[in-house]
């Protein structure tokens, strides 16, 4: 690792170690070859070309879950409309870093969109006028095609994503991260450890074997001192749409995200229920703020998008 990097990982033996690059916990690194070379001092030049290219991006956030299954490229895309649709002023984007399941273009609505690059780097596709994504899932020649690549490939395409993509001037880029806490967060971390990274919002679900792994989340978020904005609780209850009757489809028993956030100090940023006419808004990539404007999942959304504006205004 280099001296400039802030986000160790827990087992990184150190650039003074002889097992610097080539130890187990640098698989995967995106300073291994450095360490490896024995030449420290070498800052890795796709740092700086992130910092350069995100400058204009007042808030860079991580949607993170411990694990799959809860919503959280749902919620990303979701949260990424209500930023976009509160004000029309306010230009939003999101970066699809979850190579081997990109999931961004068919939520989104532009599934089979081309990516077009110029001069000035990759071009991302407008879902509306203040609203944009860039994804793998745009590079591939089918959306069936599997991504069969080691670490250190996705990691240099999360570096080519972040460094090459022409945002322009943004309010906020969503990261939509794989689950779990594996090579490409500890590539996103670093690369973005001196571009101002906002923080990350850690999305997971009320049961405790979801909990158990955003736990783990969390602690990783500390160790790689990154900032937690709060913690949403996807599909906290099931709404019948025809008689309003709520009803836990995932019981609580420890009390569910709520009481992970007061026993962890984190900040909860609350429930959205489960409307099955939501999920299939996404499956089918349309507007749910159009289609579901009563919904109280949507109305939930709006106050929760509320308190990420709140801090992230807050921490400027």
């Amino acid at each position: 690792m280099t001296d400039t990097e802030q986000s160790v990982p827990e087992h990184c033996p150190g650039t003074q170690s002889e097992d610097a690059g080539k130890a187990s916990a640098c698989a995967g690194c995106p300073n291994q070859k450095i360490c490896a070379s024995g030449d420290t001092k070498v800052v890795d030049p796709g740092i700086e070309l992130v910092k350069e290219r995100l400058g204009d991006v007042k808030n860079k956030i991580l949607i993170l879950s411990g694990k799959g299954g809860v919503g959280k490229s749902t919620m990303t895309a979701l949260l990424s409309r209500s930023l976009a649709l509160e004000d029309a002023a306010r230009n939003v984007a999101v970066l699809d870093i979850d190579i081997c399941g990109p999931s961004q273009p068919r939520v989104l609505g532009v599934l089979g969109e081309q990516v077009h690059q110029s001069g000035s780097g990759w071009s991302p596709v407008f879902v509306e006028d203040n609203l944009s994504v860039m994804s793998i899932g745009f590079l591939l020649g089918s959306a069936d095609d599997a991504i069969i690549w080691r670490g250190p490939k996705k990691n240099g395409m999360i570096r080519q994503f972040l460094s090459e993509v022409d945002w322009g001037s943004l309010d906020y880029l969503l990261i939509d991260t794989p689950p779990g806490t594996s090579d490409e967060h500890l590539s996103a971390s670093t690369y973005l450890a001196n571009a101002g990274l906002t923080g990350a919002i850690i999305i997971t679900t009320p049961q405790e074997v979801a909990l158990l792994d955003v736990r783990k989340e969390i602690d990783f978020c500390r160790k790689v001192n990154i900032n937690i904005l709060g913690v949403i609780e996807n599909m906290s209850e099931f709404i019948c749409p025809c008689c309003n009757v709520k009803s836990e489809i995932f019981p609580p028993k420890t009390g569910g995200a709520r009481q992970m956030c007061e026993d962890l100090n984190v900040v909860f940023l609350g429930s959205i229920p489960l409307d099955p006419k939501l999920a299939r808004c996404c499956d089918e990539g349309k507007d749910f703020f159009a289609e579901l404007p009563d919904s109280a999942a949507i109305t939930k959304l709006k106050e929760v998008t509320g308190k990420i504006v709140q801090i992230c205004d807050g921490s400027n």
